[in-house]
């Protein structure tokens, strides 16, 4: 018979290798992150109001020679409403980026077959303005 007998489970949880899959997780997020953000050179009007989240949406873009791109695919505005539909538009919110160069209703116009197409969820993405330093 043994007295004193030092074999108990052991009660810990080893962290470790927790932490090793958590880390190499982040890096992986942090490289990826910015080729997410990709998209079309635009420049957009500027003005003072608070932010969109449109890392979850559709982005529409009309850059200012007038082309339209769903998501970053340029598209003929006679096949706008189908590569809407392919994108599945009417699930999902949609972003509209358009250059401050585009006129009114050319604009207008795009929002119109957006509507059509079954768009219920619209935001107009902008830039904020730049503050002069006193």
């Amino acid at each position: 018979m043994m007295v004193g007998s030092s074999r108990r489970p052991m009660a810990e949880i080893n962290v470790t290798p927790l932490v090793d899959v958590v880390l190499v997780l982040l890096i992986i997020f942090m490289v990826t992150a910015p080729f997410l953000q990709g998209g079309l050179e635009m420049d957009l009007p500027k003005v003072a109001t608070r932010g969109l989240d449109v890392h979850e949406g559709l982005i529409v873009s009309v850059r200012a020679d007038r082309t339209v791109a769903v998501g970053n695919r340029i598209v003929a505005l006679s096949g706008f409403e189908g590569a809407l539909a392919r994108a599945g538009a009417s699930q999902r919110p949609v972003f509209l980026k358009a250059d401050q160069r585009v006129p009114y209703g050319v604009i207008v116009d795009v929002i119109a077959r957006m509507r059509r197409s079954g768009v219920s969820s619209l935001g107009l993405v902008t830039q904020p303005p730049v503050q002069e330093k006193k």
